[in-house]
């Protein structure tokens, strides 16, 4: 049908004088014998319609006659969303086949305030900072804040690698405004991974023009709410990044020659964040839990995109690049990542005290740091030394390597369970893996503590895990190979003994080995060093006697 024709064209607005008044605005229309244009109505007035261009406008002309192509934008609404990447507007861009089942609008209303269930089961992640300091649920809205470089997007994958691989629920993930080159990077991640027929993926990436980036959040919702809705499912919805959806609507709204508030945001911006958040939640059917990235301007929290879009997050994990220049990865701050499931009631007696406990030693840790830089450490009292090097172990110890992480660290990842956890803070609280040289461990990027550190059990280590000892005869070239299950270390001087979980430490050892029912005894007169490989093989160089 007939609308009217273009009389200006302004980058990605367009006006058309109107000869039909059968027109709303969320319509969409293109010009009549060219489906390159394509628009969306924003504005009505009496005689003309302003509209925003879906694609680039380059080439079009005045005069062009525009007709009506339906009544919105339309996405898939079917099981063949999973393992496909489409664009804003639900069009498939995977460059394989595709028929579509059933299409509905992009819009939709919002759960009303009966259909919302707020009670539901914890949602752990696998990842140690945050099922401790920042525990999820089901349905809830977590923000994950950063500026550039800091490590948003990696963390996103590995919660999408952990939390698929730990269930059956399928996902989406939105690039909204990010680079073009990490969502192929997650698109072959997945697909290796076997994971990418659990997800549908949503792109409006940077090279976009803003109409593009505004609505692929919108687009990756509708996919979400499906799955929840139809299927019946507890959905994982990863936005990165939901400042670009506010920087797109702010670049619309100044093509539009709207009033935009200080730092340039648009003046409904709190209105158009709403729409969005308010349809992320948990219904009898399902529900539909968020992780959303929101890139922080110059680092500054108190940003009004920042605020705006926070205020509808049950929690938040921040990650701070000072914490990422220590090699201490995710760079999470945990003074400032808050969750509201922190909380007696909600995750128990056990885990909130420690937390509490933690928290205390890492604030005294950072009061001794300055005290340090000033004075040096021998100025500490022996209490504070112990308190300064028990933190030190708390804040490496929730560094952790990561599946997605692998190709560039050679470290595996680990997928580590709240109970170990909770396990291991309290040992380390308790000073149970200190023995006689508290200064020299370092559970620096690991899972869960593998070793058991007896205090007051002298001389002695009890390393616990499956691993395979190579020995190596010095002065008879003989080596054997054996499985064993536990390596007990004796040894009269452990100063000399440096020990690293997963990590090598390359160097030899003077002693003797006796092995007896899976179990390796060493008796040492002097100890360099030991290493373990990745594939956990324990390597021994000895001299007999």
């Amino acid at each position: 049908m007939k609308i009217g024709k273009i009389i200006t064209i302004n980058d990605i607005s367009v006006e058309i004088i109107l000869s039909s008044n059968d027109i709303k605005i969320g319509d969409i229309l293109e010009v009549e014998d060219n489906n390159k244009y394509v628009f969306e109505v924003v504005e009505i007035n009496n005689i003309s319609a302003t509209c925003i261009s879906l694609y680039s406008t380059r080439g079009l002309q005045k005069g062009s006659i525009v007709i009506k192509k339906n009544d919105g934008l339309e996405v898939e609404y079917s099981d063949k969303i999973l393992g496909r990447v489409f664009d804003s507007y639900g069009d498939v861009i995977d460059d394989l086949p595709f028929e579509s089942e059933k299409k509905v609008k992009v819009s939709h209303n919002t759960v009303s305030l009966k259909e919302v269930k707020v009670e539901n089961d914890p949602l752990w992640t696998g990842i140690k900072v945050i099922d401790f300091f920042a525990p999820l649920q089901k349905g809830f809205k977590m923000g994950l804040l950063g500026g550039a470089g800091v490590g948003k997007t990696v963390l996103i994958k590995e919660l999408i690698h952990n939390i698929y691989a730990s269930s059956n629920s399928n996902a989406v993930f939105v690039g909204a405004g990010e680079r073009s080159r990490e969502g192929r990077e997650l698109y072959d991640d997945m697909k290796s991974s076997n994971l990418l027929d659990k997800m549908t993926m949503v792109y409006g990436q940077m090279g976009d023009n803003p109409v593009s980036r505004s609505k692929s959040v919108a687009t990756g919702l509708r996919m979400a709410e499906y799955l929840r809705d139809e299927k019946g499912q507890d959905v994982l919805i990863f936005i990165d990044n939901i400042y670009r959806f506010i920087q797109a609507k702010a670049e619309i709204s100044t093509d539009l020659k709207e009033l935009l508030i200080e730092n340039g945001y648009p003046a409904n911006m709190a209105g158009e964040v709403s729409d969005i958040e308010e349809r992320i939640n948990s219904t009898d059917k399902g529900s539909i839990t968020s992780f959303q990235a929101i890139y922080i301007p110059a680092d500054d929290l108190t940003d009004d995109a920042v605020q705006t879009v926070m205020s509808y997050m049950d929690g938040q994990i921040v990650l701070d690049r000072k914490i990422a220049e220590l090699g201490l990865y995710p760079a999470i701050n945990v003074f400032k990542s808050t969750s509201k499931l922190i909380d007696k009631d909600k995750i128990g007696e056990r885990h909130f005290s420690l937390v509490e406990r933690v928290l205390a030693n890492l604030t005294r840790y950072e009061e001794l740091e300055e005290i340090i830089a000033v004075l040096g450490i021998e100025e500490l009292s022996e209490e504070d030394k112990l308190v300064f090097y028990r933190s030190r172990k708390l804040r490496n110890y929730f560094s952790q390597p990561m599946f997605v992480a692998e190709a560039f660290t050679n470290i595996k990842g680990v997928f580590v369970d709240i109970e170990d956890v909770l396990n291991d803070v309290e040992n380390i609280l308790n000073d149970a893996w200190v023995s006689d040289f508290p200064y020299k461990i370092d559970i620096y990027n690991v899972g869960h503590g593998n070793a058991d550190y007896i205090r007051g059990s002298k001389h002695r280590i009890l390393y616990d895990i499956g691993i395979k000892v190579r020995i190596f005869n010095i002065e008879n070239g003989l080596r054997e190979y054996k499985d064993i299950k536990i390596i007990r270390i004796i040894s009269k001087d452990y100063n000399l003994l440096i020990m690293k979980d997963y990590l090598p430490i390359i160097g030899e050892i003077e002693g003797s080995v006796d092995i007896k029912n899976d179990e390796v005894n060493l008796s040492f007169k002097d100890i360099k060093a030991f290493y373990m490989n990745s594939n956990n093989e324990f390597n021994l160089m000895i001299k007999e006697g």
